[in-house]
Protein backbone atom coordinates (compact mmCIF):
# COMPACT_ATOMS: atom_id res chain seq x y z
CA UNK A 1 0.00 0.00 0.00
CA UNK A 2 2.95 2.20 0.52
CA UNK A 3 4.37 1.99 -2.48
CA UNK A 4 0.88 2.13 -4.32
CA UNK A 5 0.29 5.09 -2.17
CA UNK A 6 3.68 6.92 -3.16
CA UNK A 7 2.68 6.52 -6.93
CA UNK A 8 -1.12 7.85 -6.56
CA UNK A 9 0.88 10.85 -4.55
CA UNK A 10 3.62 11.01 -7.53
CA UNK A 11 0.65 11.12 -10.44
CA UNK A 12 -1.09 13.64 -8.31
CA UNK A 13 2.08 15.90 -7.68
CA UNK A 14 2.45 15.55 -11.75
CA UNK A 15 -0.97 16.45 -12.58
CA UNK A 16 -0.99 19.78 -9.88
CA UNK A 17 2.89 20.63 -11.86
CA UNK A 18 0.70 20.21 -15.72
CA UNK A 19 -2.23 22.25 -14.13
CA UNK A 20 0.16 24.85 -13.14
CA UNK A 21 2.83 24.81 -16.03
CA UNK A 22 1.33 23.06 -18.96
CA UNK A 23 -0.15 25.96 -20.34
CA UNK A 24 2.97 28.01 -20.39
CA UNK A 25 4.48 25.23 -21.67
CA UNK A 26 2.47 24.76 -24.56
CA UNK A 27 2.77 28.61 -25.09
CA UNK A 28 6.82 28.22 -25.48
CA UNK A 29 6.71 25.38 -27.72
CA UNK A 30 4.53 27.36 -30.12
CA UNK A 31 6.38 30.65 -29.54
CA UNK A 32 9.22 28.16 -30.88
CA UNK A 33 7.71 26.78 -33.59
CA UNK A 34 6.62 30.02 -34.93
CA UNK A 35 10.29 31.38 -34.15
CA UNK A 36 11.78 28.44 -36.59
CA UNK A 37 8.58 29.23 -39.00
CA UNK A 38 9.31 32.72 -39.14
CA UNK A 39 13.16 32.20 -39.45
CA UNK A 40 13.01 29.94 -42.24
CA UNK A 41 10.40 31.86 -43.62
CA UNK A 42 12.63 35.44 -43.35
CA UNK A 43 15.44 33.24 -45.07
CA UNK A 44 13.61 32.20 -47.93
CA UNK A 45 12.62 35.52 -48.23
CA UNK A 46 15.69 37.22 -48.76
CA UNK A 47 16.90 34.31 -51.06
CA UNK A 48 14.36 35.25 -53.28
CA UNK A 49 14.56 39.02 -53.16
CA UNK A 50 18.32 38.17 -53.76
CA UNK A 51 17.42 35.85 -56.70
CA UNK A 52 15.23 38.43 -58.44
CA UNK A 53 17.65 41.43 -57.90
CA UNK A 54 20.33 39.41 -59.53
CA UNK A 55 18.02 38.30 -62.84
CA UNK A 56 16.95 41.97 -62.83
CA UNK A 57 20.88 43.48 -62.35
CA UNK A 58 21.51 40.76 -65.64
CA UNK A 59 18.95 42.06 -67.68
CA UNK A 60 20.07 45.52 -67.11
CA UNK A 61 23.77 44.03 -68.22
CA UNK A 62 22.32 43.13 -70.84
CA UNK A 63 20.69 45.97 -71.92
CA UNK A 64 23.88 47.98 -71.27
CA UNK A 65 26.26 45.93 -72.99
CA UNK A 66 28.23 46.46 -76.66
CA UNK A 67 28.13 49.97 -78.46
CA UNK A 68 26.82 53.44 -76.99
CA UNK A 69 23.25 53.37 -75.92
CA UNK A 70 21.18 56.14 -77.31
CA UNK A 71 19.03 58.33 -75.95
CA UNK A 72 15.89 56.42 -75.17
CA UNK A 73 18.07 53.52 -74.11
CA UNK A 74 20.08 55.05 -71.66
CA UNK A 75 16.60 56.33 -70.11
CA UNK A 76 15.09 52.79 -70.64
CA UNK A 77 18.31 51.70 -68.55
CA UNK A 78 18.42 54.23 -65.84
CA UNK A 79 15.13 53.25 -65.02
CA UNK A 80 15.89 49.65 -64.52
CA UNK A 81 18.16 51.56 -62.22
CA UNK A 82 16.24 53.27 -60.06
CA UNK A 83 13.61 50.54 -60.14
CA UNK A 84 16.36 48.25 -58.70
CA UNK A 85 17.80 49.95 -55.75
CA UNK A 86 14.24 50.98 -54.96
CA UNK A 87 12.95 47.24 -54.74
CA UNK A 88 15.80 45.57 -53.85
CA UNK A 89 18.15 48.28 -51.98
CA UNK A 90 20.08 46.04 -49.36
CA UNK A 91 21.69 43.87 -51.85
CA UNK A 92 24.94 43.68 -53.64
CA UNK A 93 23.17 44.54 -57.11
CA UNK A 94 21.70 47.59 -55.87
CA UNK A 95 25.31 48.67 -54.95
CA UNK A 96 26.34 47.65 -58.57
CA UNK A 97 23.64 49.14 -60.49
CA UNK A 98 24.99 52.46 -58.96
CA UNK A 99 28.07 52.14 -60.49
CA UNK A 100 26.94 51.43 -63.50
CA UNK A 101 24.35 54.22 -63.32
CA UNK A 102 27.42 57.01 -62.58
CA UNK A 103 28.36 55.37 -66.28
CA UNK A 104 25.20 55.70 -68.53
CA UNK A 105 24.56 59.36 -66.60
CA UNK A 106 28.19 60.05 -68.10
CA UNK A 107 27.64 58.65 -71.44
CA UNK A 108 24.49 61.53 -70.56
CA UNK A 109 27.07 64.15 -70.08
CA UNK A 110 25.57 64.24 -66.50
CA UNK A 111 28.51 64.41 -64.39
CA UNK A 112 26.29 65.95 -61.35
CA UNK A 113 23.66 62.56 -61.76
CA UNK A 114 26.93 60.19 -61.83
CA UNK A 115 28.47 61.94 -58.70
CA UNK A 116 25.03 61.68 -57.00
CA UNK A 117 24.98 57.87 -57.72
CA UNK A 118 28.78 57.34 -56.57
CA UNK A 119 28.47 59.18 -53.32
CA UNK A 120 25.56 56.55 -52.68
CA UNK A 121 27.21 53.56 -53.91
CA UNK A 122 30.30 54.74 -51.65
CA UNK A 123 27.81 54.09 -48.60
CA UNK A 124 28.36 50.22 -49.25
CA UNK A 125 29.32 48.21 -46.27
CA UNK A 126 31.45 46.26 -48.70
CA UNK A 127 34.81 47.74 -49.14
CA UNK A 128 34.96 46.66 -53.17
CA UNK A 129 32.25 48.57 -53.76
CA UNK A 130 33.20 51.21 -51.81
CA UNK A 131 37.07 51.81 -53.41
CA UNK A 132 35.20 51.46 -57.09
CA UNK A 133 32.75 54.43 -56.07
CA UNK A 134 35.86 56.73 -55.15
CA UNK A 135 37.57 55.67 -57.90
CA UNK A 136 35.32 56.51 -60.19
CA UNK A 137 34.49 59.78 -58.12
CA UNK A 138 37.96 60.87 -58.17
CA UNK A 139 37.52 60.32 -62.46
CA UNK A 140 34.67 62.43 -62.03
CA UNK A 141 36.00 65.28 -60.42
CA UNK A 142 39.12 65.43 -62.64
CA UNK A 143 36.41 65.40 -65.58
CA UNK A 144 35.21 68.47 -63.98
CA UNK A 145 38.58 70.35 -63.40
CA UNK A 146 38.76 69.26 -60.18
CA UNK A 147 42.39 67.54 -59.48
CA UNK A 148 42.52 68.23 -55.69
CA UNK A 149 39.27 66.60 -55.11
CA UNK A 150 40.32 63.64 -56.80
CA UNK A 151 43.76 63.18 -54.67
CA UNK A 152 41.28 63.63 -51.59
CA UNK A 153 39.43 61.11 -53.00
CA UNK A 154 42.13 58.97 -53.68
CA UNK A 155 43.45 59.10 -50.33
CA UNK A 156 40.09 57.09 -49.05
CA UNK A 157 41.28 53.76 -47.60
CA UNK A 158 41.14 51.92 -51.23
CA UNK A 159 40.93 48.05 -51.84
CA UNK A 160 44.70 47.01 -52.27
CA UNK A 161 42.93 45.07 -55.02
CA UNK A 162 42.54 48.50 -57.19
CA UNK A 163 46.43 49.36 -56.53
CA UNK A 164 47.28 49.81 -59.86
CA UNK A 165 43.78 52.26 -61.10
CA UNK A 166 44.29 54.10 -58.07
CA UNK A 167 48.21 54.93 -59.16
CA UNK A 168 47.03 55.45 -62.51
CA UNK A 169 44.19 58.01 -61.28
CA UNK A 170 46.69 59.90 -59.12
CA UNK A 171 49.11 60.30 -62.21
CA UNK A 172 46.10 61.34 -64.23
CA UNK A 173 45.38 64.11 -61.04
CA UNK A 174 49.34 64.95 -60.93
CA UNK A 175 49.30 65.85 -65.16
CA UNK A 176 46.05 67.50 -64.38
CA UNK A 177 48.17 69.88 -62.46
CA UNK A 178 50.87 70.14 -64.14
CA UNK A 179 53.44 68.13 -62.15
CA UNK A 180 54.84 66.15 -64.64
CA UNK A 181 57.62 64.48 -62.88
CA UNK A 182 54.68 63.16 -60.14
CA UNK A 183 52.33 61.73 -62.72
CA UNK A 184 55.64 60.02 -64.46
CA UNK A 185 56.32 58.61 -60.67
CA UNK A 186 52.60 57.47 -60.39
CA UNK A 187 52.29 56.24 -63.77
CA UNK A 188 55.09 53.85 -63.43
CA UNK A 189 54.21 52.66 -60.17
CA UNK A 190 50.73 51.83 -61.70
CA UNK A 191 52.42 49.38 -64.45
CA UNK A 192 54.66 48.03 -61.67
CA UNK A 193 51.87 47.24 -59.80
CA UNK A 194 49.41 46.21 -62.63
CA UNK A 195 52.66 43.10 -63.95
CA UNK A 196 53.49 41.92 -60.30
CA UNK A 197 49.87 41.53 -58.69
CA UNK A 198 48.12 40.70 -61.82
CA UNK A 199 45.55 43.78 -62.53
CA UNK A 200 45.44 44.76 -65.46
CA UNK A 201 45.81 48.04 -66.59
CA UNK A 202 45.35 49.58 -69.81
CA UNK A 203 47.04 53.18 -71.44
CA UNK A 204 49.29 53.82 -69.28
CA UNK A 205 52.64 53.41 -70.86
CA UNK A 206 50.80 55.57 -73.86
CA UNK A 207 50.95 58.05 -71.10
CA UNK A 208 54.62 57.47 -70.80
CA UNK A 209 55.25 57.55 -73.77
CA UNK A 210 53.51 61.26 -74.40
CA UNK A 211 55.00 62.34 -71.31
CA UNK A 212 58.32 61.63 -72.77
CA UNK A 213 57.97 62.11 -76.48
CA UNK A 214 56.50 66.20 -75.12
CA UNK A 215 60.07 66.25 -73.12
CA UNK A 216 61.73 65.44 -75.97
CA UNK A 217 60.45 68.71 -78.03
CA UNK A 218 61.00 70.56 -75.32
Amino acid sequence: MVELRSEEEQLDAVKRWWKENGMSLIAGAVLAAAGVFGWNAWQNYQQGQAEAASMRYQQLVNMTAGNELDEEQLASARKMVSELTDEHGDTLYAELALLLDARLAVQQGDLEAARTALESAADSSRRYVQSLAWLRLARIELADGNPKQAHALLDEPISDALAAQKANVRGDAFAAQGDTEAARDAWETALEVSQTKDQPLYGVQFKLDDLGAEEATQ
